[in-house]
């Protein structure tokens, strides 16, 4: 599942699984520090059970962050690392527009730079306070649980082939198979509508990708709309689009469990998902991709 939708809102799968990981992951480093800053009870002289007295007072100790803030700032660090671990590996896909470089809705993220990042946050707060290392411990614990599972189940969810739907060619009006429309290629599936303004913004990027490389099918792939609509909107905007198809009952969208717009969806020759975005894709991580695409179907 690529997107999830909230009436005429979608929302992307992944973002929403971390923000619900990271807000449980710092609820329970809380509490497990809230609990180990409870005084002990201890029997008193006449057998009756007391809280522990207060120790004599101390030199006030370094102000050190909350355990649950603590994992929050883990995961914001890591996420900076993550894009900027993405931008140092593929500068050159951003060299030509380096604007794009804070535009972090093309998801470039490095996901393995970033969880060492963060990591290393934690061990770095644990090492100089060692009171918050069962709470810090317990939070990363919980998070990367929470969060690993679901990106499983995400990938699990993918379909392991080409999803079984008939397209129909907006050229000739022919019907085929998105196997039949793929040909033995790699190919880029983007699902779009006239309608939707994310589409029409990353477009020109896709039709450009689609001159520059001839090897890698790019599939148009629309969605609900009519043959004249498409034609009309095509005209409109002066893009010259190869390989345009209609899926007017919008079945593809619900085979590769995505219901919002635009998705775009990176298979191999033999129609498995190497990678999926839900959202606008920038010019440069559209290259990314298409490269780690081509790289895949050398194998």
């Amino acid at each position: 599942m690529l997107s999830l939708s909230l009436g005429p809102i979608a929302l992307p799968v992944g973002p929403v699984l971390l923000l619900v990981a990271s807000v449980l992951a710092s609820m329970v480093a809380e509490w497990v520090a809230r609990n180990a800053a409870k005084p002990a009870a201890v029997d008193g002289p006449d057998g009756v059970r007391n809280d522990a007295e207060p120790a004599p007072a101390a030199a006030p100790a370094p102000r050190r962050i909350a355990a649950g803030d603590a994992i929050t700032a883990s995961v914001l660090l890591g996420l900076l690392a993550a894009r900027l671990g993405h931008l140092a590996l593929n500068w050159h896909a951003y060299a030509d527009s380096p604007a794009s470089v804070i535009d972090i809705r093309d998801g470039g993220w490095n996901l393995p730079i970033g969880v060492v990042a963060g990591l290393a946050w934690l061990l770095r707060l644990g090492w100089r306070t060692p009171t918050q290392r069962p709470a810090l411990a317990a939070g990363a614990v919980v998070g990367l649980v929470i969060w690993g599972m679901g990106m499983l189940m995400q990938q699990r969810a993918a379909p392991a082939g080409y999803p079984e739907v008939t397209l129909v060619a907006l050229k000739d009006g022919q019907p085929a198979t998105l196997a039949q429309a793929a040909r033995g290629r790699p190919v880029v599936v983007n699902l779009w509508a006239s309608w939707c303004g994310p589409c029409r913004v990353e477009m020109p990027d896709l039709a450009d990708a689609q001159r520059r490389h001839p090897d890698i099918g790019f599939l148009f792939v629309n969605q609900g709309e009519s043959a004249e609509k498409v034609q009309a909107f095509l005209a409109r905007s002066g893009l010259a689009l190869d390989e345009v198809w209609l899926d007017q009952g919008s079945r593809l969208g619900r085979a590769i469990r995505s219901p919002g717009l635009p998705t775009t969806v990176f298979l191999d020759a033999q129609g498995r998902q190497v990678d999926a975005h839900f959202g606008v894709l920038s010019a440069a991580s559209l290259q990314t991709r298409v490269e780690a695409l081509r790289q895949v179907s050398k194998r």
